[in-house]
């Protein structure tokens, strides 16, 4: 038994057409000379590296001797700029390199001198295409070199991984209590769109934002080489977890584990943002740490849920949800202990039959809630 939040399907407007994308200039193909083959194997690997680190300030993490560059240059993109992408979507779980690198394509084409322009503001400046009010919020001097700009592609690419991020943790928020539903990604680049109070007035992916998030997402397998997936989906919150909840139900009998799956009811193939247990109609489901019960309401897809705030770990905020019980037996404001009643189990909401759709928010994202719960005894 399985469940997963509803996704619409929405219709596609038309909107202000976006800068012509602008591939980057071919190298002239000239004949070899005899020194040509002897010395230019040498330089490229020289300048290759060379390039690398004057951008980043050292080597990256992945460089080995002999291993070049190659390997970053996707889809004819500088190939100095993988290690800013990678290191850019580090910020949080549900942004990955290659949803930055189609942003950027879809703004500017990768190109530094024509940007786009936000509908009301002045043209936007570098590959990103940041006004300068953007700019004074997102902007650092990420590679060093004294100077915070928007030309420069190593502090526009992280300043975009900034801007992303805190609309994924906005949206994940609005996810969470059940005030929007749709996939996070498509929640976060509809925010990017069209601003978040537009998605969570419209409760999903406004129509005014698909034509973006479809010309964005089209472009993602392109870059899909950039991406580094943990596939635990834990990333840093699954070294941090170390069995620290207990079993929310009896039994852990996993019905559904969390990662990406085709929805039985929608067909939609997208992230299980939880773990489903199996559990009888009516058991009981305890708190799995001491909290503070932040949301215990009925929600369209959850049905009836409930969010424990359980406080920081390392300086992150954790947090645990109970959905689709047939009865909730906390408030919001209430404190509670490991293994507090906080409802029964149910079908309530976007459901096939009685379970515990379990989930685990680590610094604001979801992740895999399997390597934080002790065995069930």
């Amino acid at each position: 038994m399985s469940e997963e939040h509803a996704v619409d399907t929405p219709v596609r407007e038309t909107e202000p057409a976006t800068p012509e994308q602008v591939p980057p200039p071919k190298p002239r193909r000239r004949g070899p000379g005899p020194v040509v083959f002897l010395v230019l194997p040498g330089l490229l690997t020289l300048s290759a590296v060379a390039g690398v680190l004057a951008l980043t300030g050292g080597l990256p993490d992945d460089w080995t001797p002999g291993g070049g560059t190659q390997q970053d240059a996707v889809a004819g993109v500088n190939d100095t700029y993988g290690p800013w992408l990678r290191k850019a979507a580090e910020a949080c779980t549900v942004v990955t390199p290659s949803v930055l690198a189609a942003q950027i394509d879809q703004l500017t084409g990768w190109d530094n001198a024509t940007a786009g322009a936000s509908a009301g503001a002045s043209t936007g400046q570098g590959i990103a295409g940041f006004t300068d009010a953007q700019w004074r919020t997102w902007g650092k001097d990420d590679d060093g070199n004294g100077t915070s700009s928007p030309g420069d592609p190593a502090d526009a690419i992280m300043a975009l991984g900034r801007q992303d991020c805190s609309l994924a943790r906005k949206v994940t928020d609005l996810r969470t209590d059940g005030t929007v539903n749709g996939d996070l990604v498509d929640l976060t680049l509809a925010a990017y769109a069209v601003g978040t109070d537009a998605v969570k007035k419209a409760g999903r992916v406004p129509s005014d934002a698909t034509t973006y998030l479809g010309e964005v997402k089209a472009l993602f397998a392109k870059y899909a080489e950039f991406d580094r997936e943990d596939p635990s989906g834990g990333g840093a919150a699954g070294a941090q977890a170390g069995a620290l909840l207990a079993p929310p139900v009896t039994t852990l009998t996993i019905t559904s584990p969390y990662g990406s799956r085709k929805h039985p009811l929608t067909g939609v193939t997208k992230l299980h943002t939880g773990v489903d247990f199996g559990a009888p109609q009516g058991a009981q489901v305890s708190a799995a740490r001491a909290g503070t019960v932040v949301f215990a309401a009925m929600t369209k897809a959850y049905g009836n849920r409930v969010v424990v705030d359980h406080g920081t770990i390392e300086g992150k905020r954790l947090q645990t949800t109970y959905s689709h019980l047939s009865r909730i037996d906390v408030t919001a404001g209430q404190a509670v202990q490991t293994g507090t009643p906080v409802g029964r189990v149910g079908s309530t909401g976007l459901s096939t039959g009685p379970h515990l759709h379990f989930e685990v928010i680590y610094d604001g994202y979801y992740t895999d809630p399997q390597p934080w719960l002790a065995p069930s005894g």
